[in-house]
């Protein structure tokens, strides 16, 4: 055989070893990522031609369809459809021939009736001759308290508003309820009019208010005062102080190694908090910073990190709903050369209420008073209670999984008896329910943008000698109001404790 001809024999055979390769590469190893894309046309139409999976929410008579396949008349044979849009799009997300989001995303495999625990039904629907059908998928959400809490946050924000609720079953980690504002009309976005629905889904990504983020998980901010529990857990846990001590706290507080008035900080004009020692609980009920920063730089960041960390900051917990924020305890700052160093004591002081680079998503906020209503155990929070087959037969069930213990039952103890004493006779007074004893905290923290209002937050749980709901309001934006955590956010948290403690 002469050269010319041995090359190109050569060079085929090599086009060919890359073809089988790239074959069986896509075949064997990159199929499921292939099928599970949801921007590959084939599957998203294969979506729209087979009777997909219910999403479902609460037991008996108060079960409700947030999401179903109904017959169309059109060649995808199914259309989608959500009969409480608005109330539950962050949690259901939608289906088009594009894309998913939400439950519909992360729940795919199981609406789309793929998954391995329908195997069985495949086959009998193949013996049958009859197309297969998705699984249902139901949820832990509480349709009485995610009503209470869209209604409330909507009535306090208005129509161009924005915040979140989420509500949490300590002994489990169930949300109960998790909303989050404003929101939109999946119904548009699964319409089999796809100019149309390119042309919401454009309008929606380009609002401002950016209705398509889920605030709940999505959006972190400074939490401001409500991130004094977690410093009070951290003085109590390590020894410095207990519920019953006297606290340093004073009128102002120069931080230390700092000068000039921008570093001092003040209690916003409660007088209750200006002797330079007052009680734990008057530091709490009164919402102090100067006795919150003092106590956040005697712990020191490590300690007081460490206590953060426990209750789930600088980590991801939720895994059946994505994607998620982290909520953030800083874990240093760079020095000029680039190198990290760990945070002086100005900066400690900051965060000791919820200010300076600490950030929370009102999950996160939601975890920390749902571990202190648990007596200090942290549970996973999970949105998928379970798996069913078409016919509604249980297939898989979510056991609540403990994920640490993030501060002693008497630390628990301590923080409760404190924030209790904050809705009685301190700034959660809007929470207070009759005949029920709450623990709460509010927080109203600067944006740290000159001429832009505070963001208003509300943390309780209930009953606070055994939690049945924990729950963490967030309020971003309320135009024409005066945003204050304690007045804005109270009644919200009131009104959803409320519908779970009525049932």
């Amino acid at each position: 055989m002469n050269r010319p001809i041995r090359a190109v024999s050569i060079f085929c055979m090599l086009l060919f070893l890359a073809l089988m390769v790239n074959v069986t590469y896509l075949q064997f190893w990159h199929a499921k990522d292939l099928n599970e894309d949801p921007h590959n046309a084939r599957v998203a139409e294969a979506a729209f031609s087979r009777e997909r999976g219910a999403i479902i929410a609460g037991e008996g008579r108060d079960q409700v369809t947030l999401a179903r396949s109904r017959d169309s008349d059109d060649h995808y044979k199914y259309l989608r459809v959500y009969p409480k849009p608005k109330m539950y799009a962050n949690v259901t997300g939608f289906l088009t021939l594009g894309s998913q989001t939400g439950i519909e995303r992360s729940e795919n495999s199981v609406l789309s009736g793929e998954d391995d625990s329908l195997f069985v039904t495949r086959l009998v629907d193949l013996a049958q001759n009859q197309s297969s059908k998705g699984g249902n998928v139901l949820l832990t959400i509480d349709p009485k308290a995610q009503e209470a809490a869209y209604d409330a946050l909507l009535s306090t924000v208005g129509p161009d508003g924005e915040g979140s609720v989420v509500a949490i079953e300590p002994k489990t980690g169930r949300i109960l309820a998790m909303v989050s504002l404003p929101s939109y009309d999946p119904n548009l976005l699964a319409s089999h009019d796809i100019p149309e629905a390119q042309k919401e889904f454009k309008r929606l990504d380009d609002d401002d208010s950016e209705p398509l983020v889920n605030r709940a998980i999505q959006t972190r901010l400074f939490p401001g005062s409500t991130f004094k529990i977690v410093t009070a857990a951290a003085a109590i846990e390590n020894g410095l102080y207990n519920a019953d001590d006297m606290v340093p706290a004073g009128a102002t507080w120069q931080t230390p190694g700092t000068t000039g008035s921008n570093n001092v900080i003040d209690n916003e004009g409660r007088v209750g908090c200006n002797p330079e020692e007052i009680p734990f609980a008057t530091a709490m009920a009164q919402s102090c910073n100067t006795a919150f920063a003092k106590m956040a730089v005697e712990l020191g960041p490590e300690k007081l990190r460490e206590t953060a960390e426990k209750f789930g900051f600088n980590s991801d917990y939720l895994q059946d709903l994505s994607p998620q924020a982290q909520s953030v305890y800083p874990t240093g700052t760079e020095d000029s050369d680039g190198n990290e160093v760990e945070l002086n004591d100005a900066q400690t002081a900051q965060t000791g209420f919820g200010q300076f680079d600490v950030q929370a998503t009102p999950l996160q906020m939601a975890m920390v008073v749902a571990a202190l209503g648990n007596r200090g155990t942290l549970m996973r929070p999970y949105l998928v209670q379970e798996i069913q087959s078409p016919e509604y037969e249980t297939l898989d069930t979510t056991d609540p999984e403990e994920l640490r213990t993030a501060v002693s039952p008497s630390t628990a103890d301590q923080v409760t008896e404190l924030m209790v004493d904050t809705v009685e006779d301190g700034t959660a007074y809007p929470a207070a329910i009759p005949g029920v004893t709450v623990a709460g905290k509010t927080g109203t923290a600067q944006r740290g943008v000159p001429g832009k209002p505070p963001y208003g937050w509300f943390a309780s749980f209930a009953p606070a000698e055994d939690a049945q709901v924990a729950v963490a309001v967030m309020i971003q934006e309320a135009p024409g109001k005066e945003i204050a955590g304690g007045q804005l956010g109270g009644p919200i948290a009131k009104a959803v404790m409320e519908a779970i403690l009525d049932e």
